[in-house]
């Protein structure tokens, strides 16, 4: 029973540190500028194709295997940081004084031209890149035996959450996050850039789906339409854990992510349905999830 536990709960954590890599991208653009981005989906393949493409190059050139890591992590966070802001400039700045909806509609547009931008510059044959998976080894819990790349997988979640929470409180950056997040209009009559903050805020989100798609393509196939699982997943973390909120969204994955792994092991039939009944759970009881940042009423 003990090690049947140990099982689930080890399930649980590596599928709950994908899970808000995969998210924190997404909620950290709308806590700031109120953007439900779809395209995140597409910035998560753009990362696990950058990394296919880095991979194989170093494969292919005997490189060292242990340097590869850092190879897939800067990568990936240069292809969303350049994309990402790109984005932003020509796009989606002439739009924040459009409704919320039709910002929607222009993201999911966004989504669908650069799912087949990457058909363009990818093709659609399936990429595997197992060597990172692979050269780590395994760990044995209970007769099973793990990747350990599951503990890089879990220590990356938990770093981009501690330094994304030391930014957010501790430096001037992080506090001129917070004001454009309480109050957009008061910040840029204060002379704070918002136009720059939005900038910089999308391109981190993007390269943090990047991030996440990045290390997730040596344990899968990247394929074409890879981001719209993604997407889905993601939203349901997110709004699970309060829209904008980073203690939400990691408290969401935790419970999403062990919750599935107990039906995997115990109500596979389930599976498919778990991470979506949690979340109507929590919507029918806290409608805005469960650290819904506080708004101020205007009056």
């Amino acid at each position: 029973m003990i090690d049947q536990i140990m099982m689930v709960l080890v399930d649980g954590i590596n599928y709950s540190a994908w899970l808000f890599l995969a998210a924190v991208g997404l909620t950290l653009i709308y806590g700031v500028m109120k953007i439900v981005n779809v395209a995140h989906g597409s910035f998560y393949a753009l990362g696990a194709y950058v990394a296919a493409s880095v991979m194989g190059a170093w494969v292919a050139y005997d490189l060292p295997p242990a340097l590869s890591y850092v190879a897939l992590f800067v990568s990936a966070l240069l292809a969303g940081f350049i994309v990402g802001p790109l984005v932003e400039r020509f796009i989606l700045r002439y739009q924040y004084e459009k409704d919320e909806v039709v910002i929607l509609l222009i993201t999911y547009a966004l989504f669908l031209v650069l799912e087949d931008v990457l058909k363009l510059i990818w093709g659609v044959d399936p990429y595997f890149i197992v060597e990172p998976y692979a050269y780590l080894g395994n760990f044995e819990i209970g007769g099973m035996s793990y990747p350990n790349y599951y503990l890089l997988m879990l220590g990356l979640a938990i770093a981009v959450g501690i330094v994304l929470t030391f930014v957010l409180k501790k430096t001037n950056f992080g506090r001129l996050l917070v004001s454009v997040i309480h109050d957009r209009e008061v910040s840029a009559a204060m002379g704070i850039d918002v136009s720059k903050i939005f900038v910089l805020t999308f391109g981190v989100g993007c390269a943090l789906a990047g991030l996440a798609g990045a290390f997730t393509a040596p344990t899968t196939s990247v394929t074409p339409g890879m981001g719209v699982e993604v997407i889905v997943l993601s939203f349901a973390v997110v709004v699970t854990g309060g829209l904008g909120s980073l203690p939400g969204v990691a408290l969401a994955a935790v419970i999403m992510g062990i919750v599935r792994a107990f039906c995997i092991h115990y109500i596979p039939q389930l599976e498919l349905f778990v991470i979506f009944s949690v979340m109507a759970l929590v919507l029918a009881f806290r409608p805005r999830g469960l650290f819904s940042l506080a708004e101020a009423r205007k009056i």
